[in-house]
This record gives C-alpha cells, sequence and structure tokens, in this order.
C-alpha cells in the first residue's frame, strides 16, 4: 500500500500535525477504559456459567481469570511496539482482538443459550474471554500515548488522571453488568456489552491522534528530523531507541524482579479480586448478583482504582519503600479479617481496607520503577507492568483450589492465599527499603544501613 500524499512540514515542522496534548490524552483514557472493561468479563456472571456448565472450582477460576492472560502478557510486546509505530495502531489491533473476543462468544450465547451451555463449550468460551482481555492490555499503549503528548512538567498529573479514569471501568461495570443481567438475560447483556465495545473502538479510532513524531515519521522524516519538527510542536518525549534491548536490560537487573513481585501481589491481586469478589458474596453471604456487583464496584474496586492517585502523592512525600510496606501490612489485615468474616458488615469493612491498601500499594510500587531501574525504565515498566498484571491469571484458579478442597467455606479461606501474598510483599518492600536509593550530587547512591 502507498503512503498518501501529504504537504511537507513548514521549516517549523507543525503543518498538518493532527491533534493536541487534550486530545491525545483523551483519546488513550477513552481506548484503555473501553478495553479495560474486559476485567470483569465473566466474574459478574461466574455463578451462572458455573452452574449451566458444572464448573469446579478450579475450571472456574481459570475461566474468570482467562481476559487477564492475555491482559497481563500482552502488555509487554504492544508496550514496546508504540516505541517503533505510535500507539494507534497497537491500540486497534487490540481492541480489535477483544471485538472478535465479544462477537464468538455473544455468537455462542446466541446459537445455544444459557441453558444449552456444557462443558464441552468451556474451551470456546475460555478461547473468546482470552481474546475479550486483549483491550486490556491496552494500558501499556496509552500510558506511552500519554506521555508522548503530556508536556515533561505534567507527565505525572496527565499519567494519574489516564490511570485513574482507565481503571474505573472495571467498577463500573461490575455495577452494571447485573443490571443488564436483570433487564436482557445473560445473552441480551453480552450482545450490548459487543455493542459497546465495537462503538468505543470506531470511536477511538476517529479521535485517536500519534504523537506529532510519529505523525512525521509517517509522513518519511528521518528520525533526527522529525524530532526537532516534534519539537518546535512541543513534544517533550520521545523513543529512547530499542525497546527490546531495553526490556533485555531490565531483565538482567535483580530488583526489577523484586518489583514485579510486588507488583504481582498488588495490581495481580486487584485483578483477581475484582472477578472473585462477585462469587464471594453471593457464595458466603448470600447476596443476589446485583448486590454483589455492588459491593464488589463500590467497596473494592472503584475504590482500588481512585485512591491510586492520593496514593502517589503520599509515596513521594514518604518515599514509595514506606508506603509500600504500610500498604501491604493493611493488605494482609484486610485479607485475615476476610477469612474470619461471617457477618456482611465486617466483610464490607475488610473490603474497603483491603480495596484502599491494594489502590496505595499500586501507586507506590509502581513508582519505585523509575527509581531502582534508571538506566532501563521503558523495559522495566514493561515486565512490572506485564508480568505483574499476570497475578490476575494466577490467583482466580489458587483460589478456585479452596472451593474445590472445602466447598463453600473456600470463597472466605482462600483469602489466606491474599494475607501470604501480603507477608510475603512486606519482606520484599523491607529489602528495598534497607538498600533504598537516595539522591546525592553525583548520582544515585545506595544509602547507608
Amino acid at each position: 500500500m502507498t503512503a498518501k500524499s501529504t504537504p511537507e512540514p513548514t521549516s517549523d515542522g507543525t503543518r498538518d500535525i493532527r491533534g493536541d496534548p487534550r486530545r491525545g490524552v483523551a483519546s488513550a483514557t477513552l481506548g484503555f477504559f473501553v478495553g479495560f472493561a474486559g476485567v470483569v468479563l465473566y466474574g459478574p456472571v461466574a455463578t451462572e456459567l458455573e452452574g449451566a456448565m458444572g464448573l469446579s472450582g478450579l475450571a472456574l477460576g481459570l475461566l474468570v481469570a482467562a481476559p487477564q492472560l492475555t491482559g497481563s502478557l500482552l502488555r509487554i510486546p504492544f508496550g514496546a511496539w508504540v516505541e517503533d509505530v505510535g500507539a494507534a495502531k497497537p491500540f486497534l489491533v487490540l481492541l480489535g482482538c477483544a471485538v472478535v473476543g465479544m462477537a464468538g462468544l455473544s455468537t455462542i450465547l446466541v446459537t445455544v443459550g444459557t441453558d444449552g451451555l456444557t462443558m464441552a463449550h468451556y474451551p470456546l468460551v475460555f478461547l473468546f474471554g482470552a481474546l475479550s482481555g486483549c483491550g486490556i492490555a491496552t494500558f501499556s499503549v496509552g500510558a506511552a500515548q500519554t506521555s508522548y503528548w503530556s508536556p515533561e512538567d505534567r507527565q505525572g498529573t496527565m499519567l494519574a488522571v489516564y490511570a485513574g479514569l482507565g481503571n474505573s471501568s472495571p467498577g463500573i461495570f461490575t455495577l452494571v453488568v447485573p443490571v443488564a443481567l436483570a433487564a436482557l438475560g445473560l445473552t441480551g447483556a453480552y450482545l450490548a456489552w459487543f455493542g459497546f465495545l465495537v462503538l468505543g473502538t470506531v470511536v477511538y479510532a476517529v479521535v485517536a491522534v500519534d504523537a506529532p513524531f510519529f505523525q512525521l515519521r509517517k509522513r518519511g522524516l528521518e528520525a533526527d528530523d522529525a524530532r526537532r519538527a516534534a519539537e518546535a510542536r512541543g513534544q517533550d518525549l520521545f523513543p529512547s531507541g530499542d525497546a527490546t534491548a531495553s526490556i533485555r536490560e531490565a531483565a538482567g537487573i535483580p530488583r526489577t524482579w523484586v518489583l514485579v513481585g510486588l507488583f504481582f501481589a498488588s495490581f495481580g491481586g486487584f485483578l483477581a479480586l475484582t472477578t472473585w469478589f462477585p462469587s464471594y458474596w453471593t457464595a458466603v453471604h448470600d447476596l443476589d448478583l446485583q448486590g454483589a456487583g455492588t459491593l464488589t464496584a463500590v467497596a473494592f474496586t472503584l475504590l482500588a482504582a481512585l485512591v491510586r492517585v492520593p496514593g502517589g502523592v503520599v509515596s513521594d512525600r514518604v518515599g514509595g519503600e514506606r508506603t509500600a510496606i504500610a500498604s501491604f501490612v493493611v493488605v494482609g489485615i484486610a485479607a485475615a479479617i476476610l477469612v474470619v468474616a461471617r457477618t456482611v458488615p465486617l466483610a464490607i469493612g475488610a473490603t474497603v481496607l483491603l480495596g484502599i491498601g491494594i489502590g496505595v500499594a499500586n501507586a507506590a510500587v509502581f513508582g519505585l520503577v523509575p527509581k531502582y531501574v534508571p538506566e532501563a525504565v521503558g523495559g522495566a515498566s514493561g515486565l512490572v507492568g506485564g508480568l505483574g498484571a499476570f497475578g490476575g491469571f494466577v490467583i482466580p484458579p489458587v483460589l478456585g483450589l479452596f472451593v474445590d478442597l472445602q466447598g463453600t467455606a473456600g470463597y472466605a479461606n482462600g483469602f489466606v492465599v491474599v494475607l501470604v501474598l501480603a507477608v510475603a510483599s512486606i519482606g520484599l518492600s523491607g529489602g528495598l527499603y534497607r538498600t533504598r536509593v537516595e539522591p546525592a550530587p553525583d548520582g544515585p547512591v545506595p544509602a547507608d544501613d
């Protein structure tokens, strides 16, 4: 395919650059919001799917976690791809895969109906769930788009807005899906979701704009010329080089893997519990689907997403290591309470505490990446964000094993897994604190013990 003929840029390189920072950040946030809704693809309807297909706890855990499989691991290569082609193309590929997944799932439901689902459909339902989860991977793509469009002195604010609004998507959908189920049934609810995903993808395709550097590169300008022209247009941040090399370099630094482990517990835990809490509320406390979805969204998912912004402020003021230690202590206490809580008020209180702890931990841990891996921030961010989010796929099946072994009580006792992760994370955070890096005139040096 030949490129369209376009006018040559003026001497300052600003002719025909599409969009501005506000549009760039808004379109990234929109795309992430649309794609990230896939986190809750199966969580609110887990009970119905479990009954229809006769699933074990392990099989149910794997199914509700299916979107997180692709949504976590694809963050790494697609985040790296942005460095070469800009954000719009990777965004549209991921959202397109999510559309295919939702189309396949909707086709199954229209063809066989809820009553016709059997264990024989499990592989296809898992596959289409994994495809639908591709939209979750847009986080790394949108974060790059936001960074490249934002002025250097507003990077933190713009990324906080992007992540905060985008991360609210699972909470809102956890509220909406049970209402849609009651009004439209399972098939109708997923058809409506499919329509939302298609519409969101189309809107993103219309409004998305790559940062000036990438627009100019697509017009045939050499990298140095495109950079100078983009700087004249106000762009401050540029691709640093070989993204794959950055990932390899980050992988060779031990502290990267400590941060991966911490984010596995915090953000992976956030994803896992967002899908698992609806089943917990219905099984342990006999709530209906709408009540379970409302509690999950308000007391945990939305709270954990929104508290990331103040969590980042606290981390900047008192230190990310201290904030991480304190937040994981809160997570551990909340998880211990949920193991023994048998009344709804106590369980709600513990869930709120857990949401606050996990939300603050997410902000604290990710904020430590540039501090501990300054020589390969891009690669480390991809590994921490991608492999850390993989906890959203690993944790639910482990929780499901507790249900297989202990029946309904396993829904509560499974929070022992969260408690163990919290204790391990306190140890890892403490290790970072003891070897923390303090700023010095000649660069970062290890602080005295």
